[in-house]
This record gives structure tokens, C-alpha cells and sequence, in this order.
């Protein structure tokens, strides 16, 4: 994850009133939370007093989602290509977190040099982790979904 997304990132928590962001990306995972120190304060202009302290944005080091994927049979990708969850724009997608899939039911579709590859389940199961975003890029043998 670049450092301008990361930025991008603690602004959107900093101007929001949530207390914590998880984000994954690809094996990468960043969670962004806000605390307030206790007894700190803000520095303000001579004619306003001093405000409370506003919550400050911690990034906490990035972790592998490895860690935190869900125990299962894991579907990687067999090609390198561009991740689609359903077969045209504004379709119902293929399969989502929590579907019964059988064995050969299409899970995505990887585009590769204009193809268009149809990526089938190997293991019946339910959907437990969908790994990737529609219509990102995706590597040889990168994790797209887990079967439990």
C-alpha cells in the first residue's frame, strides 16, 4: 500500500467519527485507529481557550492478512489478469461471503490478454473470505477466496 493511500486513509478517520479502519490489500492489512492521550491539549489562538484534545490517527505496522484469513480450502489465482466478481458491470455477482458454492460453480472471472477466464470452484463449501475488489489486478497464485 503506497504511502499517498495511507494518507488518504488517516484524513478520511481524522474527519469522520469512526474509531477505527481495517483495511486489506492484497497480503498486506493496515488498521488506523484514534486515541486521545489524556491531559493533552491543542495549542489555540490567545482569544479562544484551549480545546480538549482531538483523537490523533495511529497506523499501526502493516501485517501479512494471513494472520487473520479464515481457516479453509484457499482458491489462489492461476493467472495473472484483472479480478471480476460478476460477468458484466451492475450484474448480481458470481458468489458472496456466505454462499453455498458446489464444485465447478463459477466463483470470478480473471480477464487476461482480452480473455475472459471463468474461475470455478474445486470444493464445495460455503464462501467464507473474498480477498480481492472488483476489478483489481491479481498475481499468479494470489489468494482470491476461502472455501469452508
Amino acid at each position: 500500500m503506497d504511502l499517498r493511500k495511507l494518507k488518504t486513509l488517516i484524513e478520511l478517520v481524522e474527519g469522520s467519527g469512526i474509531a477505527e479502519l481495517e483495511i486489506s490489500e492484497g497480503e498486506e492489512r493496515v488498521r488506523i485507529t484514534r486515541t486521545v492521550a489524556i491531559g493533552q491539549q491543542l495549542y489555540a489562538p490567545a482569544s479562544q481557550p484551549a480545546a480538549v484534545a482531538a483523537p490523533q490517527p495511529v497506523v499501526l505496522a502493516a501485517e501479512p492478512a494471513k494472520a487473520a484469513a479464515p481457516e479453509g480450502h484457499l482458491v489462489k489465482s492461476p493467472m495473472v489478469g484483472t479480478f471480476y466478481r460478476s460477468a458484466s458491470p451492475g450484474s448480481k455477482h458470481f458468489v458472496d461471503v456466505g454462499q453455498n458454492v458446489k464444485v465447478g460453480d463459477t466463483l470470478c472471472i480473471i480477464e487476461a490478454m482480452k480473455l475472459l477466464n471463468e474461475i470455478d470452484a474445486d470444493q464445495a463449501g460455503v464462501i467464507k473470505a473474498i480477498f480481492v475488489e472488483n476489478g483489481q489486478p491479481v498475481e499468479f497464485g494470489q489468494p482470491l477466496f476461502v472455501i469452508g
